[in-house]
């Protein structure tokens, strides 16, 4: 595999994102010097993807806090409490974000020493381990999910779900990478995933750049390439995993997997344990993030709709477990009944 751009990167005290709106015709690292600016990141999707923004929050409640470590300890878990409040108000629906930032402060709480410099180094301790815990789940996904792709298939995903998501090998590409680097042959359609295209900039970009067969598809031809017999197997990703099995993940993937199941087609989503959420019941509970009319109105920087027309403009659908052939996470491939099998493994 292509070394792609690192999405994040912590060094020496300093937070670097791969401002993703700026691929595929640029490749710009951006030094986070505040909470204001991180939040900004998350929320403009500079920094995107589930367990991506996990990560970034671990770190950007780091950045937060940096000035603050002359404060007493019971101050500083106050400063704590605020600054990751804020962060987790950048975007509501992928839950990795709110579980990063509750690790980490929980950390902060069960840490026995009473300077809060020695506080603030147990934490970016604790960050990193969030970081290099999702560099190996993304490649225990892979290893779970490789044996589904075989020989001559067809494999499509939507959105991104692939190293640009994580700061890994990615959830539903990870099994891909792992494939094509056993030297099966096979082909991925990428979905260019309207109103952003994050299949389009992101997903088709990366794959083309790591050597793999990839055909980017407009979000409206997946009915006909699926009629024609040329997809055997999707694989998405998602942003949260309700207790249930219902899935939410990028807008128009309900629509791929309705398709999948009329044409036959097994239909599975790869997350990592992050992004399983046992305390939400079902998916009707998930809050849906509804974004700007901007991105609909507008291709790119030109306007494509009437001045002044009503939009409609989720971000997220959430896919019913009756729909789902298996969940590929670090543990194995969980299959129905979702919720007896989510709990056997999570709870």
């Amino acid at each position: 595999m292509t070394q792609l751009p690192q999405t994040i990167r912590w060094n020496e005290g300093t937070l670097y994102l791969l401002d993703q709106t700026k691929l595929p015709l640029e490749v710009v690292e951006e030094k986070q010097e505040t909470a204001e600016q991180i939040w900004n990141s998350i929320e403009q999707l500079k920094v995107r993807g589930a367990p991506a923004i996990g990560v970034a929050g671990a770190y950007g409640l780091l950045v937060a806090i940096q000035k603050n470590t002359g404060l007493n300890k019971e101050e500083f878990l106050q400063k704590i409490e605020e600054k990751a409040d804020y962060l987790d108000s950048a975007r509501p629906t992928a839950v990795n974000l709110k579980w990063a930032l509750d690790r980490m402060q929980n950390s902060a709480k069960l840490f026995p020493g009473a300077e809060s410099k020695d506080l603030y180094k147990h934490l970016e301790e604790e960050a990193i381990r969030i970081h290099e815990e999702d560099v190996q789940l993304c490649l225990k996904m892979g290893v779970n999910g490789v044996g589904l792709i075989k020989e001559g298939m067809g494999v499509l995903t939507h959105c991104n779900a692939g190293a640009l998501a994580t700061t890994g090998i990615g959830t539903a590409t990870a099994p891909m990478y792992l494939a094509h680097q056993s030297g099966v042959k096979f082909r991925v359609y990428a979905d260019e995933t309207r109103p952003l295209l994050q299949g389009a900039r992101l997903t088709s970009w990366e794959l083309q750049q790591s050597g793999l067969d990839v055909t980017l598809l407009t979000d409206n031809m997946a009915a006909h390439i699926m009629s024609k017999g040329l997809i055997d197997l999707v694989i998405t990703g998602t942003d949260r995993v309700a207790a249930n099995g219902d899935v939410a993940n990028k807008i128009g993937t309900h629509g791929v997997a309705i398709l999948a199941k009329y044409f036959g087609i097994p239909f599975y989503v790869a997350c990592p344990y992050s992004t399983i959420d046992l305390n939400t019941t079902e998916g009707s509970e998930i809050v849906i993030e509804e974004r700007k009319a901007e991105e609909v109105t507008h291709f790119g920087l030109r306007r494509t709709a009437p001045e002044k027309i009503k939009t409609c403009n989720p971000a997220f659908d959430v896919t019913p477990k009756e729909l789902v052939t298996g969940l590929i996470t670090e543990k194995g491939i969980i299959r129905a009944p979702f919720g007896d099998n989510l709990s056997k493994e999570y709870l």
